[in-house]
């Protein structure tokens, strides 16, 4: 495969990726509404749904590429938490009326809990099932938090559909579901070998390719989700999605990447890349003990970001 079919694939893998997931985030939650699932459990289960990055990871894992699947969740994290939501805070400083600190360590801890168990240099089906758990765990305390007042608003695309929920037919989604499920695995697989012949040829390694160049691509989006909502009045939204983006990837799409087979975990990654999201997630977190996201705040994430990708090269 030359140079010039290299990136003509990996562009039509982006765009064949980016297309389905928003469909298959309609086909899930249709499903879903159709089998009798309220709203409020939908917003919750998928805070953070994010097939794209799930997808492009576990083929990833499938086909060794260690350095992709975890920048589709380390490097997309970052891009969430960091990159966007500190962007947005330059633009439009947020204020919040609450911030409890019982929500504002969950994030932490995700974080905190992959980086346990990748210390052995690898996350394993076990570690993906302790993952997954985290997950579930993390949805009921959220659910317990709600019923104390805690108001848990959906993002991104899930929040779209359920805006049009009374349009959506339990067979059709099912229709959708599996025609964009299969559209994304197309578009990761193209993705994924198209990524590995442009790794090879510029002399990167797989993980400092997945973990900036891939995630930033399949992740700006979280940007157009998080500025939005911040301009209108609406930050909580905006660190919603946070919240949501780190739950999603390093609980739930870590689990399932470490199902479909067990991720090496590099030594970069161990001392360079999850300690400074771990660093990172802890700012944002001390960030929001205090009410409000100030655009010194955002310039210090963003900061932190341009780090994360621009060390990652030179080391």
């Amino acid at each position: 495969m030359n140079t010039l079919q290299s990136i003509l694939l990996f562009i039509l893998g982006i765009a064949l990726v980016l297309y389905f997931a928003e469909k298959l985030v309609k086909g899930t939650v249709g499903i879903s509404l159709g089998f009798g699932i309220s709203t409020f459990i939908i917003s919750v289960i998928f805070i953070g749904f994010d097939p794209e990055n799930l997808a492009v990871g576990a083929v990833g894992s499938y086909e060794r590429a260690s350095g992709i699947a975890l920048g589709s969740i380390i490097g997309a994290a970052m891009v969430a938490i960091a990159l966007a939501f500190g962007l947005t805070a330059l633009i439009a400083p947020m204020k919040f009326e609450k911030a409890p600190k019982q929500i504002l360590i969950i994030p932490v801890l995700a974080v905190l809990l992959l980086g346990l168990l990748g210390l052995d240099g690898q996350l394993s089906r076990i570690d993906g099932a302790v993952l997954l758990l985290g997950f579930v765990l993390s949805i009921i305390y959220l659910i317990r938090l709600s019923k104390k007042g805690l108001d848990i608003q959906p993002t991104g695309e899930v929040a779209e559909t359920l805006e049009d929920a009374g349009k959506l037919n339990k067979w059709k989604s099912l229709g959708i579901f599996i025609l964009s499920l299969a559209g994304v695995v197309l578009g990761s697989e193209l993705l994924v070998r198209s990524s590995q012949s442009i790794i090879a040829k510029m002399g990167l390694s797989d993980t400092v390719f997945g973990m900036t160049i891939l995630a930033v691509l399949i992740s700006i989006e979280e940007l157009a989700r998080e500025l939005p909502a911040a301009i209108k009045g609406r930050p909580e939204i905006s660190y919603g999605n946070v919240i949501g983006s780190i739950l999603a990837f390093f609980l739930f799409n870590a689990g399932i990447i470490a199902l479909v087979k067990p991720i090496t975990v590099d030594v970069e990654t161990l001392k360079y890349y999850l300690p400074i999201c771990l660093v990172t997630t802890l700012i944002v977190s001390i960030f929001m003990s205090t009410k409000k996201v100030s655009r010194l705040a955002g310039a210090v994430l963003v900061l932190l970001y341009v780090a994360f990708a621009a060390v990652g090269f030179i080391i």
